[in-house]
């Protein structure tokens, strides 16, 4: 099993991270190492997947909150673990409760406030990005929670990279253009920028920052993604605890 991990998180030693790939289990074709019931892939393969990530990150199944992402702005606080309807954003301040964000391309933005001990963590496709659902979350830790920003740290996951990210103008207009390149009568979108941008504006620094490099379009052999296996594309989960 290879599990993607943050260095931003590892000078705080209270923090679970980890974030599954295609590869595990020796699952092949075609949903490989596969974190989604809503894929088509079998049921029972699925939780068997999920158990061996979760035991691999020293997490309880029944600590995991999920939530049924809708392309949203939706924040929920997490009390434990358990399905979460209609969200795309959950918030806890409690112990060894994994908020698992799944994505097969969209941005997923994951937070911890250093000082008054609180994890987030956000699922930010072009939708979600257009809505602010990383600048609303940001917004309610400071409100709830007092979080202010030099305290907080944030690692914006694998997702699709910009040079292959296209969209039709109908999107491409609610975004700011020094997010977009033209491409013929498309353009090429830089979702994970656009929240990098939101976190460096609410007065991250940027050393609290982490972005990965990695495109989930471009790592055929290690990232599921939907815009290049399309219906028969697994999906990942990323989540984070507090020990």
């Amino acid at each position: 099993m290879i599990i993607i991990k943050s260095q931003i998180f590892n000078t705080s030693p209270e923090i679970i991270f980890g974030f599954s790939t295609k590869v595990g289990a020796g699952r092949n074709t075609p949903f490989y190492f596969n974190m989604s019931h809503s894929v088509g892939d079998d049921k029972n393969i699925v939780e068997e997947n999920r158990a061996l990530f979760f035991q691999a990150l020293g997490l309880k199944r029944e600590n995991i909150a999920l939530q049924k992402q809708v392309h949203g702005e939706e924040i929920t606080y997490v009390k434990g673990g358990g399905i979460y309807d209609d969200s795309d954003a959950m918030i806890t301040d409690k112990k060894n409760i994994g908020l698992a964000v799944s994505t097969a391309d969209c941005a997923a933005i994951f937070l911890y406030d250093t000082k008054h001990k609180v994890i987030a963590g956000i699922h930010s496709g072009w939708r979600g990005t257009e809505k602010k659902v990383l600048l609303k979350t940001l917004n309610k830790l400071k409100d709830d929670f007092n979080t202010s920003a030099p305290e907080l740290i944030a690692y914006i996951a694998p997702a699709i990279s910009q040079m292959n990210y296209e969209i039709g103008k109908e999107v491409a207009v609610l975004f700011d253009n020094k997010y977009l390149l033209e491409n013929g009568a498309k353009f090429l979108l830089d979702v994970s920028q656009i929240n990098y941008d939101i976190l460096v504006n609410f007065g991250l620094p940027k050393n609290n920052i982490q972005i990965s490099k990695l495109c989930s379009f471009q790592s055929e052999n290690l990232l599921h993604s939907y815009r290049r296996e399309g219906l028969h594309s697994g999906r990942a989960l990323g989540v984070i605890a507090m020990k």
